[in-house]
Parts: C-alpha cells; structure tokens; sequence
C-alpha cells in the first residue's frame, strides 16, 4: 500500500513567519499598494503559492464584475468559474458553486449597477428605530417613529433659544 503524503491544514512556523503582516496587503487594491505592499505580495507568491492563487482569484473576480459589458463579462465570468472549480482551494470551490446557483443576479448587477444595498441599510435603520420603540403601546406609534425618522422629514424647532423666559 502506498503512503501517500498530506499537507496540513495549518502552515509550519517557518510560514507563519514569512506570512506575517501580509493581511492588509492581500486586502488592498492592487493599485493602492505601497512599494513595501507590494513587495510583501511579491513575497506571497514565491512562498505560499495557495495563498497568492486565493489573491489572484479575488482580484480577476472583482476585474469580471467591474466589467461594462454584459457579453463579456458573462464570458469571463465563465472563465473565473472554471477556474475557481478547478483551484482546489476548498472556499472558492464552494464560492464557485453558490455564484452558479445566483448567476443571473450577479449579472442583472453588471448590467445596470444596482444593488439592494439600500434597501439593507433602510432595514436596519427600521430595527434599530423598532428596539427603541419597544415601550411604544401600539403600532400606530412605531409607524409614526418610522416616518420622522425614515420619511425625510425635518422638524424645525418654533423656538431657537428654548429656555428663554419671556
């Protein structure tokens, strides 16, 4: 029977240490990274090839859904996916798979560059408005809340100095 060699999951010392303050580096868009960034990635890729082709599968994704155009961005999407598939890196795989099953979505958002960031913004303002009305005896109250505070209603107040005595 053959033995066959695995790698661990966690890296040797001797890793650790040259991966050390690499984070923020591998985080940055490339065209924000300072010489000593850079040299750090440069560093990335000749010791830790998984990493550097995790790094290389974040940015040519971000490139596909920066893309204009809507042909080719579903071709180089097509590609990505493939090649994510193909990676062996266990998260991409697994990434690969989920922007399969939302493929459509992901494209309707290259076509006109909108998203429901909004929308989850306005809902969390709405819970954070409901936990402060949690005294409130009905809902008319709570609704009231949610149109000063959502609505785009400003009240002015009638008087400026609200402590002067007359």
């Amino acid at each position: 029977m053959r033995s066959v060699a695995r790698r661990s999951a966690t890296p040797a010392p001797e890793d650790k240490a040259e991966l050390k303050n690499t984070r923020w580096a591998l985080q940055k868009n490339p065209w924000n990274l300072h010489d000593f960034e850079l040299d750090k990635v440069t560093m990335v890729q000749r010791a830790n090839r998984r990493l550097y082709r995790a790094y290389l599968l974040k940015e040519t994704l971000l490139a596909v859904l920066d893309r204009k155009q809507i042909n080719v961005a579903s071709a180089k999407l097509d590609e990505w996916l493939a090649w994510a598939s193909r990676s062996k890196l266990t998260p991409f795989v697994k990434l690969a798979r989920t922007i399969r099953k939302h493929r459509d979505g992901i494209l309707a958002y290259v076509r006109t560059r909108l998203n429901n960031g909004r929308v989850e913004g306005l809902n969390g303002k709405a819970r954070v408005i409901t936990r402060r009305a949690f005294g409130f005896h009905d809902a008319g109250a709570l609704i009231a809340m949610l149109f000063l505070c959502c609505g785009g209603i400003h009240v002015a107040p009638t008087r400026i100095c609200p402590f002067e005595v007359h």
